[in-house]
């Protein structure tokens, strides 16, 4: 193991470990002005202060949880097709902080208020005092209320395949929500209080199961229970896969995640839930986990994946200086093996905290094996982990990274797709770290990064990155006004392009995701470019059409849909009158101040300027070819999204004729969907599929009836079913059935519908509909 000090970093480094502080002479080049950090807008401000250490937390769904005094804010990213507006498209929503007062339970109610009265006037001035001081265990002092804290699990976990998040209040409630519907948010459980119960069935018993001999007048015992049951940190693992044994003998694979919850006195407990995670009743007590770290201030996972092998284990931090890995056991994981012994990080006692634990996954290009970087805050310097194994064993290299700030090291961030470490600190300074290998360790090279103008001198309190990158979120308020701090300070959330256009298409064509959802932030940039410049890019264009010529995939037609879509939105005329104001009839008398009757008529004389410099013939010969270019980019839209929904309706198919029996009504229109198909002769795909499913069929039809009058409905389109009374019903896109009932789902861009699944449905129905939209790839809500 390589092990420096902060102080004499770079005096005391192992010959196997370099640093780089200082550019090498292809790093003197200014940044490119492409490369430059862009500010968007809009600027959301916050009606509370932030509160705890990591104030932001940004998830793989493209959500932004803010925590403040008030409540934990969400701002969703979306990127809309719907419309012509050139700032982000984000959906607010919050989680308020409980009005109740939450307490903590440590045993028998008279036994600790007699505790309370004993440790309050407590004779020896210092047990005394210590107890006064503690917000935890003495109530009198009162508590604080915010969030500390916000961690959102993997993509997947919830009914409509997105995020769950756990929220941990500044009393030390931790609580699970799940987005419900659209713009609403529903508490699945609470696990304070139900590790609470659990630690009193026990008798508030170690891991050993001995129970305690001390009781609550004991200030020790006092302290180790609340201790216990003091949640610090808490993060989610990825998703596993296990084999679950079914009653009649068959296996089943059963996905479910871990959430790891650090204890103030170094507990670890894990809480196991399975996907989908529907209420709290699913949620089950995993393990618990003595790591004997005195002092922990903060949590992350390790996980490591090579040739199909897993391994996985908790990073852990103390505000004394230690870092260690502590070994997680799964059963029933294929491929799962672990750790036989914690490993050792850093073990200098320096006492200097370590903050902001990041884990990234890397693949060594020199030795072409699976890594791990792990990057923390240790005050001003940057602690940084290689992990490497090999058939030796396991191999640390580690070490500092020294003079990157002046003031501690406040929030750190990591970009996963080309890594980079993002780190700032109070004064307002963003640092980004590229880390560069060599043939045993790492190389970090250092930039500034160049702030927009309207950034610059102010107070920053965190910042995250969006999941591919593409956008930095920073927190900021006032810093300095006229040498005096101001006396009232405003939050406000900010976000900066980290990519430029032309990057974040060129990685949308190389997406190994192939899902449009995932890549939103990236598809944002995108389309915002079109919106400005009111066209595709060329080169963007021809490598989408190459690659379907080349591949023909489902995915490369979506993304040519949404950026015909979005150029569709660019040419539409911005709106002059607004909806909201109200209409005043030209006989009324408006009585207005000289001042505005001075703004008009600059304005209608600006007006009548423009008006007269172009001449008529001009601006109606312009008009002219905006509208063709409307009709030609309508007709454009319109064939994409036939090519997708034959294609879709082709699996759709496919999944119908491996799954259904002879003369077996599946709710599915299958003899409209052939059809349909059948209308165009060149497919040669669909006339093999239709022969076969109609040889499975033998003659039999199961027509859909209106549940209104009982009328045939007939299938001659795929987004809407029409019976000859003109009743009029949405087709679910993922099942083409008629959707004839009051509720349904939508995808999140509102494209299509997907009807609920029903309990008569078979298991391969239910599977089918839980699929994304077709033409956006968005979740159904």
């Amino acid at each position: 193991m390589a092990a420096a000090s902060p102080s004499d970093s770079v005096n005391s480094l192992p010959r196997n470990v370099v640093i780089k502080t200082e550019p090498e002479t292809e790093d003197d080049l200014p940044t490119p002005v492409e490369e430059v950090p862009l500010k968007r807008d809009p600027v959301v401000p916050l009606s509370s202060p932030v509160s705890g250490q990591q104030p932001l937390s940004w998830s793989q769904d493209h959500r932004l949880a803010v925590c403040t005094t008030s409540s934990l804010s969400v701002m969703e990213l979306v990127c809309d097709v719907h419309s012509n507006k050139q700032d982000l498209v984000l959906h607010r929503t919050s989680i308020p902080v409980p009005t109740d007062v939450y307490k903590l339970r440590v045993g028998p109610a008279a036994e600790l208020a007699e505790a309370i009265e004993k440790f309050s006037d407590h004779p020896d001035p210092a047990v005394r005092q210590e107890f006064v001081a503690d917000r935890v265990i003495n109530p009198s002092v009162g508590v604080h209320k915010g969030i500390k804290y916000a961690s959102w699990s993997p993509l997947g976990c919830d009914s409509s395949g997105r995020c769950l998040l756990a929220c941990l209040s500044l009393e030390n409630r931790l609580t699970i929500h799940n987005s419900h519907k659209r713009l609403e948010w529903n508490m699945l459980v609470d696990l304070s209080k139900k590790y609470s119960e659990r630690l009193k069935e026990r008798g508030y018993a170690k891991k050993d199961n001995k129970p305690p001999e001390a009781n609550l007048l004991d200030l020790d015992e006092l302290r180790r229970r609340f201790s216990m049951q003091t949640p610090l940190r808490m993060e989610w693992s990825s998703v596993y896969t296990m084999k679950q044994v079914q009653p009649n003998n068959t296996c089943l694979d059963v996905e479910m995640v871990l959430l790891a919850v650090l204890m103030e006195n170094g507990d670890l407990v894990l809480w196991k839930f399975v996907l989908p995670f529907l209420n709290g009743a699913d949620v089950m007590f995993y393990d618990i986990i003595e790591s004997g770290v005195a002092r922990p201030s903060d949590l992350a996972w390790w996980e490591y994946e090579s040739a199909g092998r897993r391994m996985s284990g908790l990073i852990i931090g103390s505000e004394v200086g230690p870092v260690k890995i502590m070994p997680v056991s799964l059963t029933g994981v294929k491929g799962y093996f672990t750790l036989r012994h914690p490993v050792i990080l850093w073990k200098e006692c320096d006492e200097i905290a370590v903050e902001n634990i990041k884990c990234v996954p890397m693949i060594h290009p020199i030795q072409k094996s699976s890594c791990s970087l792990i990057v923390a805050s240790r005050g001003c310097y940057v602690f940084w982990c290689l992990l490497m194994i090999s058939p030796a064993g396991l191999n640390v290299h580690n070490s500092h990274v020294a003079g990157l700030h002046s003031l501690p090291v406040i929030s750190l961030a990591v970009s996963q797709h080309g890594v980079a470490v993002y780190t700032c600190s109070m004064d307002g300074q963003i640092k980004k770290l590229t880390p560069t290998f060599t043939e045993n360790t790492l190389i970090f090279r250092q930039e500034d990064m160049l702030q927009p103008e309207n950034l610059a001198g102010r107070r920053i309190h965190g910042i995250t990155v969006s999941l591919n990158g593409a956008y930095i979120a920073v927190i900021t308020t006032q810093g300095m006004v006229g040498s005096f701090h101001p006396i009232n300070r405003t939050y406000q959330v900010h976000f900066v392009a980290l990519k430029t256009p032309e990057k974040a298409g060129a990685l949308l064509l190389k997406s190994p995701t192939q899902s449009l959802y995932k890549m939103a932030d990236l598809l944002d940039l995108v389309r915002w470019q079109i919106l400005k410049n009111k066209c595709i890019p060329e080169s963007l264009q021809e490598e989408i059409d190459q690659r379907i010529q080349e591949q023909d995939s489902l995915y490369f037609w979506r993304l040519k849909l949404f950026l015909v879509r979005v150029l569709y939105q660019s040419l539409q005329k911005p709106q002059t009158d607004h909806r909201w104001k109200p209409s005043y009839d030209q006989s009324k008398v408006l009585l207005r101040d000289e001042a505005e009757e001075e703004e008009s008529g600059e304005e209608d004389g600006e007006d009548a300027t423009r008006e007269e410099s172009e001449p008529g013939e001009v601006k109606q010969e312009k008009e002219v070819n905006l509208e063709q270019q409307m009709v030609e980019v309508q007709a454009w839209i319109s064939a994409v999204e036939t090519h997708l929904m034959r294609e879709n309706i082709k699996k759709v198919l496919g999944v119908v004729y491996l799954n259904t029996l002879i003369t077996q009504n599946t709710s599915i229109p299958t003899c409209g969907l052939m059809e349909y198909l059948s209308k165009d002769a060149n497919d040669r795909d669909s006339e093999v599929l239709i022969g076969h499913i109609k040889k499975k069929m033998n003659k039999q039809s199961f027509p859909e009836r209106c549940s209104l009058c009982q009328a045939v409905l007939p299938f001659s389109d795929h987004k809407q079913a029409i019976c000859q009374n003109g009743h009029m019903w949405l087709r679910c896109v993922l099942s083409y059935r008629a959707c004839q009932t009051l509720t349904f789902r939508r995808c999140l861009l509102l494209d299509t519908i997907a009807r609920l699944p029903e309990p008569e449905d078979p298991e391969w129905i239910k599977k089918l509909l839980q699929a994304p939209c077709a033409l956006c790839d968005s979740p159904m809500i």
